[in-house]
């Protein structure tokens, strides 16, 4: 019995295929919270590796700096590869430590002291919403309101602060864990710095016996847009962050704001995290400020408002250049979906992980559809054939020496 190779032009075959495309997200949809406790739990047990790919990631631009620079000379480039290294982490490491020497103790001594302090500020804001109240007459419901929101909030925070006090030696254990994992973390990524020259050769080997030659160089014009897109946005993410810390510790410093450090640290931090992290380090520092003074939180948000507008528009755009030209409902949707996913690091990531999205979509996805259509409207059924070009040398892109000796 012959088989009928017809059977897709059949009416009764797409009507089979959309309904099984139909229950396939109808399966996915409705198992979405399995599906992506699955994935997180099998990214939770490889996390370490994936934290030491993007730690070498990073300094990998840094080493081939150094071995261009200081190293060009050496005719052992296996000597000078190791050397260049070796002299990133020496810098990476000496930065971090200077950081934390810098850091550390203010961030404890400030802590503790809002910590021992936070009755006193709590009953402090309570007075003055109380006297707020009471000198407001019964005409104004939106002040009664406000500070019935206010105390409402206080009587939350007073019984949060026993379990929070009972919860601090699970996060110490949480903390020193993250630790562990960080260094065992970076140690790796020191191992994929050293054979990064074998590991580009291993992976552009496989691409070659993977794919033809057109398609290798389609993968690898797609990588280097991609490395592109993802060292610019890190570098310059990290400075903005950076600029907008040193910002706001200025600002407090000039306006005698308590907390300087602490609130600049997490500030800059949070603002590493796009559309959600200004909002978040506002919001932090404008709750630690008014238990203090609410003049101070006012002072704050105002400041805060006026960083963020010329960050966002000024700022930014000079930085990140051609990087943000996504729509920010795609953005939004990747932050949400990274952040289900991959925790922070996913959040981080989604707008280079947007950008790549957006060009794919344009540059691979809209010039498949349009050629398909092209071959359709031509009645042309065969493939285009592939033109012969030299095949380009990804490896030397990212290793600049492909010659171990």
């Amino acid at each position: 019995m012959k088989f009928n190779h017809n059977w897709k032009d059949k009416k009764w075959a797409n009507y089979a295929i959309a309904l099984c495309i139909a229950v396939f997200f109808y399966l996915v949809l409705s198992h979405i919270n399995i599906i992506f406790g699955g994935i997180g739990k099998f990214f939770g047990f490889i996390q370490p590796v994936i934290i030491a790919l993007i730690i070498a990631y990073i300094l990998n631009p840094l080493a081939n700096l150094f071995e261009r620079k200081l190293f060009a000379g050496m005719k052992r480039k296996a000597l000078a590869h190791i050397l260049a290294v070796a002299i990133t982490i020496i810098l990476v490491v000496a930065l971090l430590v200077l950081l934390i020497a810098a850091l550390v103790p203010q961030l404890t001594s400030s802590a503790m002291t809002l910590v021992k302090n936070l009755g006193g500020y709590i009953e402090s804001f309570r007075s003055f919403i109380e006297g707020l109240l009471s000198n407001s007459p019964g005409e104004h419901p939106m002040i009664q309101r406000l500070t019935s929101i206010g105390t409402n909030l206080l009587s939350s925070l007073e019984n949060s602060l026993p379990t929070t006090a009972d919860s601090l030696i699970s996060t110490f254990s949480s903390i020193g864990s993250n630790i562990v994992n960080g260094v065992i973390s970076f140690i790796l990524a020191i191992y994929f710095l050293l054979d990064k020259n074998r590991l580009i050769r291993w992976f552009v080997t496989l691409l070659k016996l993977l794919f033809s030659p057109k398609r290798y160089r389609e993968v690898a014009d797609f990588w280097l847009h991609c490395n592109t897109i993802l060292i610019r946005y890190i570098f310059s993410d990290l400075i903005d962050g950076l600029i907008i810390g040193v910002a706001n510790f200025i600002f407090q410093m000039i306006a005698g704001l308590p907390y300087a450090v602490l609130i600049s640290v997490v500030v800059g931090v949070t603002n590493l995290a796009p559309t959600f992290g200004p909002l978040v380090g506002g919001v932090i520092g404008t709750v630690i400020l008014v238990l203090i003074n609410p003049w101070y939180a006012l002072w704050f948000i105002i400041f805060t408002l006026i960083l963020q507008t010329c960050d966002g528009y000024v700022l930014k755009p000079k930085l990140f250049s051609g990087v943000l030209g996504v729509s920010s409902v795609w953005v939004l949707i990747c932050i949400i979906v990274g952040g289900r996913m991959f925790g922070a690091a996913g959040i981080l990531l989604s707008i280079p992980f947007a950008a790549i999205s957006d060009y794919i979509y344009n540059e691979f996805i809209l010039v498949h559809l349009r050629k398909r259509r092209q071959k359709k409207e031509a009645g042309q059924p065969g493939a285009l054939p592939e033109e012969k070009k030299e095949e380009p040398v990804i490896q030397e892109e990212y290793s600049g020496n492909t010659k171990q000796s």
